[in-house]
């Protein structure tokens, strides 16, 4: 029995909320910028990728899904043509003429597939599709042959698990060029009339092209037939929510963060507690940079929950100036931090005469720091000035090259005066904390050739496919672990005991 429908509409509508909070509809249009969309992907066997497009859809496009290990079977190489392309990609009159594809495949894609292999050994799917208006100028297809598939037209699954979960990425072709092709009677089309579904059963970096095609009908009174489309992708993952599939690892990271800096906090905590009568100032500043990184790493936490929930917005921008606040804050409390206790604060003397101009750099810092964290939020990489990056760039460098250089020098200074002094417990202190910088130096360095390296390869084909899985740990993963690292070695050192001020 059916339930009464004033009970049924709120379920529907609270499922259709609920799912639309948990999808993400990646805009396909017959604009240059959107005709190409990339994800890496997560894979299993409930993974898949949906394609649909609206009614107000007209013409006719040719489309293509792969997994991009498959991008060099695209395209036949031809001679150059007026945008300079060394393939030619859909099937055209002129590339019948050249003898690139027959007319069976006119308004189609061109596949340059070896002796012995099917696009069935492949991860091509591949079509020519059209739309309802151009009904009219055609033979409508048999139910049998509708798809043009030799699999059949496989179907989305039940709107109970159509939760899509998708990871993505925007990118402009760097190899199919975007122009509509013109052909001649085109080969019978894929007619739409429901999602275009392909499920994926691997892990890999995959893309969905459009090309729309013009149609120019046979009849020569009869105006050409011009592709005109809007639709959406929905990359369906292992996980629920709108990450991107390269930056979900970070969901679990920052988690895991919390939790080692929250029970380090709790171990320091304990033991300011215990010797709460013999702290030095420079473990006050230790015990605020303890509580700035809990703070810290659940805001970056709570920043990618909420953008696997949400996806990108004005909400969740104001939350990544959040997030770079207080990132800016725990890099200028550190250099401070560093900087007192380089000059000898409670160790060597009790107050420092340049205190004040110690504060002075941490604030500059600070704002510098936040101004530049604001401008990579804000600003567009791509089209902003090169004189308009260096007024973000340069105050910052120079306030931390500042911070570093005064930072060992004062290392230096205070190790030769406790030499002096014949304090061999102080000086070894001292000589352990400068090793540890200088070691730090030294993995900062060899990690960042190792991610020049990488990055100096950012702009071959296969770069984004090949680093997508491990790319946000050359960005930013392997610099917070150090961080932690270091961090946790000079907390224990300077840990508060019953002898701290002998």
């Amino acid at each position: 029995m059916r339930s009464p429908r004033f009970l049924v509409a709120p379920l529907l509508a609270a499922l259709s909320f609920s799912s639309a909070v948990l999808s993400l509809d990646l805009p396909i249009t017959d604009t240059d910028d959107l005709r190409q969309v990339c994800s890496g992907m997560w894979a299993d066997q409930s993974t898949y990728i949906n394609v649909t497009f609206d009614k107000s859809s007209a013409g006719r496009l040719a489309m293509v899904i792969y997994e991009y290990r498959d991008v060099e079977l695209l395209g036949k190489v031809t001679a150059q043509d007026e945008l300079g392309l060394p393939k030619t990609y859909v099937c055209t009159s002129d590339a019948v003429i050249g003898n690139f594809c027959t007319t069976s495949q006119l308004g189609q894609f061109i596949f340059d597939l070896p002796p012995g292999k099917t696009l069935n050994d492949t991860s091509i799917w591949s079509s020519s599709v059209a739309f309802s208006d151009l009904a009219a100028n055609a033979t409508a297809p048999s139910d049998g042959s509708f798809w043009n598939n030799p699999a059949g037209n496989p179907h989305p699954p039940p709107s109970a698990d159509d939760k899509y979960t998708t990871p993505w990425r925007h990118r402009r072709s760097p190899i199919i060029g975007t122009h509509a092709v013109v052909s001649r009677q085109a080969a019978p089309p894929l007619w739409y009339q429901q999602p275009i579904h392909y499920p994926v059963r691997r892990k890999g970096y995959y893309c969905i092209v459009t090309v729309p095609v013009t149609v120019t009908n046979p009849r020569e009174s009869a105006p050409p037939s011009h592709a005109s489309y809007h639709g959406v992708a929905h990359f369906h993952n292992t996980f629920n929510g709108k990450l991107a599939a390269a930056d979900y690892p970070k969901l679990r990271f920052y988690f895991i963060l919390l939790v080692v800096y929250f029970a380090l906090a709790c171990a320091w905590g304990f033991l300011c507690y215990q010797y709460r009568d013999d702290l030095l100032p420079a473990q006050n500043y230790i015990s605020a940079l303890f509580g700035l990184l809990v703070i810290e790493m659940m805001a970056n936490w709570a920043y990618y929950r909420y953008l696997n929930a949400h996806g990108e917005g004005k909400t969740a921008t104001a939350f990544l100036l959040v997030v770079a606040i207080l990132d800016a804050g725990r890099n200028a409390l550190s250099l401070f931090l560093l900087l007192v206790v380089a000059l000898g604060l409670s160790v060597v003397r009790e107050t420092l005469p340049m205190m004040t101009r110690c504060r002075i750099l941490a604030v500059a810092h600070f704002i510098f720091n936040v101004a530049y964290g604001i401008a990579i939020v804000e600003v567009d990489i791509d089209t902003t000035s090169f004189l308009t990056a260096m007024i973000f760039v340069i105050p910052l460098s120079v306030t931390m090259n500042t911070f570093l250089l005064w930072i060992m020098y004062a290392f230096n200074r205070t190790i030769l005066e406790l030499s002096n002094r014949k304090q061999q417990y102080k000086m070894r202190m001292f000589q352990r904390l400068y090793r540890i910088l200088i070691a730090t130096v030294i993995v900062i360095l060899a990690l960042f050739f190792l991610s020049s390296y990488a990055f100096y390869h950012r702009f071959s084909e296969n770069y984004v496919s090949n680093s997508w899985v491990y790319r946000w740990a050359l960005v930013e993963g392997w610099v917070t672990v150090l961080y932690l690292v270091v961090f946790s070695i000079i907390a224990f050192l300077w840990r508060p005991t019953g002898s701290n001020r002998r």
